[in-house]
């Protein structure tokens, strides 16, 4: 049976599209459908009903689904095992990451990874932390390099790489600034009285969006405070977040690996919050030993 064929099937099926998998795999649409008729002809059945718009699986076509998972799954797990048997590092490494850690912690990992093990297939997926979680636990990735979660799958192994500190940012001619008294520190800062922070509450804020982790510390914490926030644009998008706290459309809260002349720190005596970012993993899955080496490289880049 042909694999290749049976890859652009699972392609078509999560697309329902034979276009739309033509243009994934940058091939045009005759050449994707020889590739389907001649599986079809195999197996003796047909797979696909195309409609005017999509195309969808037939009965058979669904009874094949997952058995064609099954078939690549078993052929990536050979390649690995085949692989860590030589000496060489290769095969095929998943990993994802977010775009915070992906800008701002990995790139010498990642550098310094590609020029030792050439001969990896290393795939990149930049994701919200949530979601690679998922994606771990659903054997779709093999690492997770991310926020850890506050309440993790039991499933789940997470191993502590970095400490993020979380700050409260304003850009630097924000109103409440003229009420604060200035420290003496170099750069300065301001230090916010339980006053101060009632106040600033009463100025729109620009925050990540609910569930993620950092929403669920701030949350917690305002919570705790027994005060409202006043949130008036959500992103998951860090640096963008940083971008729109700079031109004034409201404060944040942001890492402060992210401060910059741009922005205006807050210091809060009674606000410690910090993000945990590390490895995720699945318990049950061995890492192959291309994952091995990734974990290894992470871990000599923190101490």
């Amino acid at each position: 049976m042909d694999i290749t064929a049976i890859k652009t099937f699972l392609l078509i099926a999560k697309k329902q599209s034979f276009s739309l998998a033509a243009e994934s795999l940058y091939l045009s649409q005759p050449a994707i459908s020889k590739r389907i008729a001649a599986l079809e002809s195999e197996l003796n059945c047909k797979l696909f009903d195309r409609l005017k718009k999509k195309s969808i699986l037939t009965e058979a076509g669904r009874l094949f689904l997952p058995r064609a998972e099954s078939i690549i799954e078993e052929l990536k797990r050979c390649k690995n095992d085949l692989a860590d048997m030589g000496s060489t590092v290769s095969g095929e490494l998943l990993i994802a990451t977010s775009h915070h850690i992906g800008l701002h912690y990995l790139p010498p990992i990642l550098k310094q990874y590609v020029s030792q093990y050439p001969h990896v297939d290393l795939k990149l997926n930049f994701m919200e932390s949530e979601a690679a979680c998922q994606a771990v636990e659903h054997a779709e990735i093999e690492l997770a390099i991310i926020t850890l979660p506050l309440k993790p799958s039991s499933t789940l192994d997470l191993l502590a790489i970095w400490q993020d500190p979380l700050a409260f940012v304003v850009h630097n001619h924000h109103p409440l600034l003229k009420k604060l008294p200035i420290t003496n520190t170099q750069p300065p800062y301001y230090q916010l009285s339980p006053k101060h922070l009632q106040q600033l509450t009463h100025y729109p804020a620009i925050l990540s969006e609910k569930g993620t982790y950092t929403r669920e510390l701030l949350d917690a914490y305002f919570m705790d405070s027994e005060m409202k926030i006043q949130v008036k644009l959500s992103n998951n998008f860090l640096e963008t977040i940083k971008m729109m706290v700079s031109v004034g459309l409201g404060w944040s809260i942001l890492p402060q690996t992210l401060i910059d002349e741009t922005l205006t720190e807050l210091y809060i005596p009674s606000f410690h919050a910090k993000r945990s970012l590390g490895i995720v993993s699945h318990k049950s899955r061995t890492l192959s030993l291309a994952a091995q080496k990734m974990v290894s490289l992470i871990n000599l880049s923190s101490g």
